[in-house]
């Protein structure tokens, strides 16, 4: 009787082991997993990123992300909350899911992070030599003689386009962009499309951090207001 109730045993056993076997469930390897657990960076950048900034990080229609001078410049705290909760009145949106996005904190940490290892190395500039990221506008009339002399062969005496880049006064654009954003570029430049960094617009001659300040006020000073649309956040000093 013994005998045969441990055959029985047995066989429950081999049964109940052959379950998780039968042909065609899949193997917990095979599980494709959820979205809010990928923390991949390629899969993040290109669902959430690729769209504005390019699919490799640069030729995008915002800013190269894909830019060694532009990830030395932001500081990560700012790039986190960039990602995480938008830009007001402009077209970046809030990835994290605090902020009503899609992007879990750990995914949007893995962009960070994946920003910075994969596009953040090979570039020539020191943090020290760069402008601080964020200050307060300077002097427009000032900043008209600066964008005189460093912009204008590009964009146009009057910033409405130039034989080699586009305006820089459409109020569409102006709309769009908030006075970090202005900032940011005229630091970085555009490198993907031609446009040198604050180093190249006069050769051998770097603006100066005051002239960053003073040529970002003359752009802001040129913004008209566009029918609804509200006027972009202004610079703070201490931001980021």
């Amino acid at each position: 009787m013994t005998r045969d109730r441990l055959v029985v045993a047995t066989i429950l056993g081999l049964a109940l082991l052959g379950c998780d076997r039968i042909p065609g469930k899949p193997n917990a390897a095979d599980r494709v997993p959820l979205a809010s657990e990928v923390t991949a960076f390629a899969p993040l950048y290109k669902g959430s990123c690729a769209a504005c900034h390019g699919a490799d990080g640069r030729l995008g229609a915002s800013l190269a992300l894909n830019d060694p001078v532009y990830l030395a410049l932001v500081p990560r705290d700012r790039l986190r909350k960039v990602i995480a909760d938008g830009v007001a009145g402009t077209l970046q949106p809030a990835f994290g899911m605090s902020a009503g996005g899609t992007l879990t904190d750990a995914q949007v940490d893995a962009l960070v992070t994946g920003l910075v290892s994969t596009w953040g190395k090979g570039g020539t500039v020191k943090t020290s030599e760069l402008p601080s990221y964020a200050a307060s506008p300077g002097e427009a009339g000032r900043g008209q003689g600066v964008y005189t002399a460093a912009c204008a062969g590009c964009h146009g005496p009057e910033g409405k386009g130039g034989p080699k880049g586009g305006s820089v006064v459409d109020a569409s654009f102006l709309a769009l962009a908030s006075d970090q954003y202005l900032r940011t570029v005229v630091i970085t430049g555009r490198t993907d499309l031609g446009m040198p960094d604050w180093r190249g617009y006069t050769p051998g001659r770097p603006l100066t951090a005051q002239q960053v300040s003073d040529v970002v006020a003359w752009l802001i000073a040129q913004r008209r207001p566009v029918p609804g649309r509200p006027e972009p956040a202004p610079i703070r000093a201490k931001e980021g």
